[in-house]
């Protein structure tokens, strides 16, 4: 199964849905879950054939690299790929029926997955750029679509801003080294990137893509927008796609960037990321808003871990970015029936009782109680962080430690107001709405990911994250290197 149709599909869906919802209103509502499950359904046949057969790359345009546009496809691209698809589908069946808006919404959402999809699998920094693109404007759009226009114009600039100093990175890289494949760029990376124009490029690159990753200081846009949008957008947004950008940070730091300098940068961007966003979210009043703040310290903690040298890091990275994925989106969904305000809580008769245990679960995994599967992620961070023996991870642990302190304070002021007597009177053991099901379910596939997915991983890591050490197989499988001098 070629893995062009990953992106493929989504995309033609997102163009062929509007013409579908004019001509026939039957096919309106399956379509779209239809094109997401049959995307997932290639995506794991593809996953089942790399772990048989190992890594490959698609050529495309006839044109052999680094002039054509490279795929390359392995374990790691296809688990955060499963992981976009599965999410939006997920999300997307929860979506409220009596909403007219819901043809620009579902288009939207599907060009984020296929943006997404080719996001993790391109093998070129320009097509990075592209797909990078087609996710953020999707992106500003289902910002806008129900939410605060303020909010939404306010992401537009500052994501505007970041794209703008990709390109730029980009383009340095490009006048360096005369290339944009990745591969090739491994090759020309010891002798051309280096020096204090590629160090540059990188940093433009990763405030370029920290847009999207939520990282500090572009992170500005996140609680305003992910408070005002509907709840499966913040899930969406906060819980999925902002994993990507974080991808294509490890996959340069990997292939490119081997220096301490930029391990460093991407440290101290995780360590200033996870203190601002738990300190404000100890302060915030609104649950979304904390809920928000709290995302920002998480995904800090998945920038502290990529940043980590060696397969540590990968695996500690890719185990929290999994984590949060599935649980910031359930905390999101489970928001719908409670009030803006953390006062709202204790009256909040609409709330059954499933709801408040769910949400109990769900925040104690992500503080990371043991044995929830949060205390594994954090664990092989922490773990990851000790083994360097370098001065500045050792104080990463401090933060990271002191940051769950206060990330247990203010989860557990949530759930003391949701189990007050007062709510106990007005809960009810009803039938359980959709909102509380999608949760239940999401949280086994946590359970089966940490089983089945994060395991093996340590056991094919010149697949996953192409490790300095093999990263030799990388580039003999992308391009001839006797085409170079």
């Amino acid at each position: 199964m070629n893995a062009i149709w990953l992106v493929v599909l989504p995309l033609l869906g997102a163009f062929l849905l509007p013409l579908v919802y004019r001509e026939n209103i039957k096919l309106r509502i399956g379509i779209g879950p239809f094109v997401l499950g049959l995307n997932l359904i290639i995506a794991v046949m593809i996953w089942f054939d790399v772990a048989a057969n190992g890594a490959h790359t698609i050529v495309m345009g006839g044109f052999p690299a680094p002039l054509g546009i490279i795929f390359y496809v392995d374990q790691l691209a296809l688990l955060f790929v499963i992981m976009v698809i599965l999410g939006t589908l997920i999300l997307w069946l929860g979506k409220e029926k009596d909403y007219i808006g819901y043809i620009q919404e579902e288009t939207l959402l599907l060009l984020i997955v296929g943006g997404s999809c080719g996001l993790v699998l391109s093998g070129d920094l320009f097509n990075i750029y592209v797909f990078y693109e087609i996710v953020a404007v999707s992106s500003y759009g289902l910002a806008a679509s129900r939410g605060s226009y303020a909010a939404s114009v306010r992401f537009l600039i500052l994501g505007a801003f970041g794209s703008s100093l990709l390109l730029l990175g980009i383009a340095l890289i490009y006048a360096v080294t005369g290339t944009l494949n990745l591969a090739h760029l491994a090759v020309l990376a010891p002798q051309s990137l280096q020096g204090i124009v590629g160090v540059t490029a990188f940093v433009f690159i990763i405030i370029g893509l920290g847009v999207k990753a939520e990282l500090f200081p572009v992170n500005t846009w996140v609680p305003e927008v992910y408070t005002t949008a509907p709840a499966r957008i913040s899930a969406l947004l906060g819980g999925i796609v902002s994993k990507l950008a974080l991808l294509v940070i490890l996959r340069l730091l990997i292939t490119l960037y081997e220096s301490s300098a930029a391990h460093l940068l991407l440290l101290t961007l995780g360590v200033l990321g996870v203190i601002t966003g738990e300190l404000a979210a100890m302060r915030a009043t609104h649950l979304r808003q904390m809920l928000a703040y709290s995302s920002i310290g998480q995904l800090g903690l998945v920038a502290i871990a990529f940043s980590i040298p060696g397969p540590a890091g990968i695996i500690a990275g890719t185990a929290l970015a999994l984590h949060h994925a599935i649980v910031k989106p359930a905390l999101f969904m489970l928001t719908k029936a409670w009030g803006k305000q953390l006062s709202d809580l204790a009256g909040a008769s609409k709330v059954s009782l499933l709801s408040s245990l769910l949400f109990l679960v769900f925040a104690l995994s992500l503080i990371g109680i043991p044995p929830l599967p949060g205390f594994w992620a954090k664990f092989l961070l922490l773990k990851g962080a000790l083994e360097t023996n370098i001065a500045a991870y050792q104080m990463a642990i401090a933060v990271v430690l002191i940051a769950t302190v206060i990330e247990t304070t203010y989860f557990m002021r949530i759930v003391r107001l949701m189990f007050q007597e007062e709510l106990k009177k007005t809960s009810t053991l009803k039938a359980p709405a959709l909102q509380e099901l999608m949760p239940a379910c999401v949280f086994l596939a946590i359970l089966l990911i940490s089983v089945f997915a994060i395991k093996p991983m340590g056991t094919h890591l010149n697949t996953l994250a192409i490790s300095a050490a093999d990263k030799s197989v990388y580039i003999d499988q992308t391009f001839d290197k006797t085409l170079f001098p």
